[in-house]
């Protein structure tokens, strides 16, 4: 028999518990509150309750599979043998070996790579364990492995776990029937304030600097200008109140009637194509810098496309990069780097031992942040970025483990620092560089923070620019998100009563 070490239950784990020993369950809590003690306490039930049964992990990232198998061994009596780490990085030929173990914590597009090959079978598994199950949808590796597990496990019981799942009801529905999910459970910070260290938000606004704010005036005069000709495509929206998502949509559209050949459906392709470069060109400079924008530029002259050629023919984006590039020459910034530079060094004056984690949406934005704070003594910046950007697994899990010991005190990440990284001596701040309008990437961002102390997060916004739209979709999707849970759980609740 196994069981649980080193930890003792709260009551709302309990309590989660006993919907979810039968049923299958989605659970959103806040980050930081012990989801993952959820799947511990459900694999030994049902190891325990089902003879000679088997269970699987999956997370979407190694550096999480990695933190499985540590709770796993820190926390159950499970020997360490009986748990397989299985991710691309075995070898197929090894892997068929360590499926023969207890418990498998594993990559989700490794055990489908296997299910397809005959190599791997859910057939004797008892839990199905799903992390950061928000991604859930579309062709994602864990709607098909969650269909394969229901098929094919003698007993089947799924548990889910996410501390975002999204902010509509139609989002949320959807993971629900991806994962075949029966039951809800979700605990805001108000069900658990008890369990919750304190999270002070500040927002703090910066302005444009006018030489900035000149290049803003001429994008945007391209993009308006550019924007005229949407009527001759039939589309009659202000321009005003043109969107990304509407530019999007419209170029989806036009795609589905490619087969027709009409050149008008060719010429609104390139043209919507042309639009959302211009505006992406905009964000960078809004919410980025000029750095990021150059090196867009220099991308975008090197393209074949129609819609670059056209962007590049311009003379408000022709003269927008030439100011671009005599800026940059004199060493101008935006204004977020200043005001960046100067929280962080206000922070170490008062505590020389604090700790910040910093969150850029680009790469190239990360860069020159670390180039910038690294004109202060005081100030070690680091960078934890995804395998494809460049770290390694083995880089990334070093990188976390110097920031804990102290040897930076500033790590600065894209979306890989979101998602479940338990960083145990974390920072005391976060720091959001730009605001993302994603309310499942501002609470996993909110989540990094304030772990096993009061934190304090602080969000940089540029005044009169798209940033502010962001700030309220993401905080208004994040309320219609909690109330649409707790009215799922309350569904759940008076199934279970019936």
């Amino acid at each position: 028999m196994y069981s649980i070490k080193d930890f003792t239950p709260r009551n709302y784990q309990n309590e989660i518990f006993e919907t979810t020993k039968n049923k299958s369950t989605l659970v959103c809590m806040p980050t930081g509150t012990g989801k993952t003690l959820n799947i511990i306490l459900l694999a030994i039930y049902r190891l325990n309750n089902i003879k000679d049964s088997k269970i699987a992990v999956v997370s979407p990232t190694k550096p999480l599979n990695a933190q499985h198998i540590k709770t796993f061994s820190q926390k159950t009596t499970i020997p360490i043998e009986e748990i397989a780490l299985v991710t691309g990085l075995t070898k197929p030929e090894n892997r068929k070996e360590l499926y023969e173990k207890r418990v498998i914590i594993a990559t989700p597009q490794t055990l489908k790579e296997d299910i397809i090959n005959n190599r791997f079978s859910f057939k004797n598994f008892s839990l199905l364990a799903i992390d950061e199950a928000h991604r859930a949808i579309g062709n994602y590796a864990y709607n098909f492995l969650a269909e394969k597990y229901i098929q094919d496990s003698t007993f089947p019981l799924i548990l889910a776990l996410t501390a975002s799942p999204g902010g509509t009801k139609t989002k949320i529905e959807e993971i629900k029937s991806n994962l075949h999910i029966e039951a809800v459970e979700i605990r805001t910070e108000e069900d658990i304030k008890e369990h919750i260290q304190e999270k002070k938000a500040v927002w703090f606004e910066v302005e444009l600097s006018p030489e900035l704010k000149q290049i803003q005036s001429l994008i945007k005069t391209a993009f308006k200008n550019k924007a005229n000709d949407l009527k001759k495509i039939g589309f009659t929206k202000p321009l005003s109140l043109i969107t990304k998502g509407d530019l999007l949509m419209l170029q989806q559209q036009l795609r589905k009637n490619l087969s027709q050949k009409n050149p008008s459906t060719f010429y609104g392709i390139s043209l919507t194509a042309s639009l959302i470069k211009i505006d992406y060109a905009l964000e960078l400079l809004e919410t980025q810098g000029l750095i990021p924008l150059q090196e867009f530029w220099n991308k975008l002259q090197q393209e074949e496309t129609k819609a670059a050629k056209s962007i590049i023919k311009i003379d408000e984006m022709q003269n927008a990069i030439s100011i671009m590039s005599s800026l940059i020459e004199k060493n101008i910034k935006h204004p977020k780097l200043y005001m960046l530079r100067g929280i962080i060094r206000n922070e170490l004056a008062q505590n020389p031992k604090a700790k910040f984690i910093v969150f850029a949406n680009y790469r190239n934005t990360i860069n020159e942040v670390i180039n910038f704070l690294s004109q202060e003594s005081s100030i070690k910046p680091t960078k934890l970025i995804g395998q494809k950007s460049g770290l390694t697994q083995k880089e990334q899990i070093s990188t976390i483990m110097d920031f804990e010991e102290g040897k930076y005190n500033v790590m600065i990440g894209t979306s890989i620092l979101e998602e479940g990284l338990d960083i145990k001596t974390g920072a005391e701040l976060a720091i959001f560089y730009d605001i993302v309008p994603s309310e499942i990437r501002s609470i996993q961002r909110k989540g990094r923070v304030g772990r096993t102390q009061t934190g304090k997060i602080i969000f940089l916004v540029t005044n009169d620019t798209r940033e502010q739209g962001y700030r309220w979709s993401a905080y208004h999707k994040e309320k219609t998100m909690k109330k649409t849970l707790q009215l799922m759980q309350k569904e759940t609740q008076a199934t279970l009563l019936h």
